[in-house]
């Protein structure tokens, strides 16, 4: 019989329990399965994460799975299992995480629980032998956009906190992400997709606004702040961008193809070469085959983690 552990947490204090076997119809198609699932890393339901550490005598580098959904959908469990296995494979531990959706809690509550996650993740990171200098993020559309907004934001780490979670820092090694994009701002996508791409409900969502209200002052300034584009900075982390929408005029009705465009991947690599931080973008001429995409995206984007946590 399997056991599944589950953890409360309360600051730095574990308590593990152990829960009913799964039904035969919950198995998950992937080799490995979780070391600890469900872990709750904040207050609300949806704060949870499972873990696969990788087997090694020494302190592993993770890699944090944020899944996509625009910011209104999507799970956890959604995380590539090839990703997974080869991450596994090369002795990199992944941790894949939920968070509050905007429709719950609107900007910035999403961003501040994926944070929240990957310091929790720290905090712990001597219990669960993990490296918390070598930590990346990936994910898909949202999970992608707020994986760059939390490598190109400053620390976030308060030091003085009551909360042992909150002073760790926040800071990422490397970054890789597919179907990105680099700000939810409808002004700025406007100019670099087009305007029906810029009228997405996913974008005034996010914030908590209406779509009359989109050019209030309030809407504005959260669009600003919720764009990871404003934050990047010399010192932000290597990106590594994979895009399966082919740079071909698309219809404006195809809203999709817009707002998963590589024009977004195109104008962070410009901005982030003039930087002298790399910048590694991937897109396809023709809509590829699923199944073959995946697989080498999966392996370029793990080469490229692991690259630049050997840098460290």
């Amino acid at each position: 019989m399997r056991l599944i552990l589950l953890l409360c947490v309360t600051g730095l204090t574990v308590c593990a329990q152990t829960a009913a076997p799964p039904k035969a119809d919950d198995a998950r198609p992937y080799t490995h399965q979780p070391d600890m699932v469900n872990v709750a890393y904040g207050p609300h339901e949806r704060n949870v994460l499972d873990l696969w550490k990788a087997q090694s005598a020494v302190p592993t580098p993770l890699v944090v799975h944020i899944h996509g959904g625009g910011f209104t959908h999507g799970d956890k469990s959604s995380i590539s299992f090839a990703l997974l296995e080869l991450c596994l494979k090369k002795g990199i531990s992944v941790a894949t995480i939920n968070y509050r959706y905007s429709t719950q809690a609107p900007f910035p509550a999403p961003y501040m629980d994926c944070v929240r996650a990957i310091q929790f993740l720290r905090t712990h990171a001597k219990r669960w032998n993990l490296n918390p200098k070598l930590v990346a993020a990936t994910g898909g559309s949202a999970g992608a956009g707020m994986s760059l907004w939390i490598g190109f934001h400053p620390d976030m780490a308060d030091p003085a906190s009551e909360d042992p979670v909150k002073r760790q820092s926040t800071r990422l090694t490397v970054v890789g992400v597919t179907s990105a994009q680099v700000s939810y701002d409808p002004h700025f996508i406007a100019k670099l997709i087009d305007e029906p791409t810029s009228r997405h409900v996913a974008l005034t969502t996010l914030v908590g606004v209406t779509p009359e209200e989109r050019e209030s002052e309030k809407a504005r300034k959260l669009f600003e702040e919720s764009a990871p584009i404003n934050y990047l900075a010399a010192g932000a982390p290597p990106v590594f961008m994979y895009y399966n929408i082919p740079m071909k005029p698309f219809p404006p009705t195809n809203l999709n193809a817009g707002i998963h465009n590589p024009r977004f991947g195109l104008y962070l690599k410009d901005r982030m070469d003039k930087l002298g931080i790399e910048c590694v973008v991937h897109q396809v001429e023709e809509y590829p085959d699923p199944t073959k995409a995946s697989g080498q995206m999966t392996v370029q984007m793990v080469d490229f983690f692991e690259k630049h946590f050997a840098r460290r």
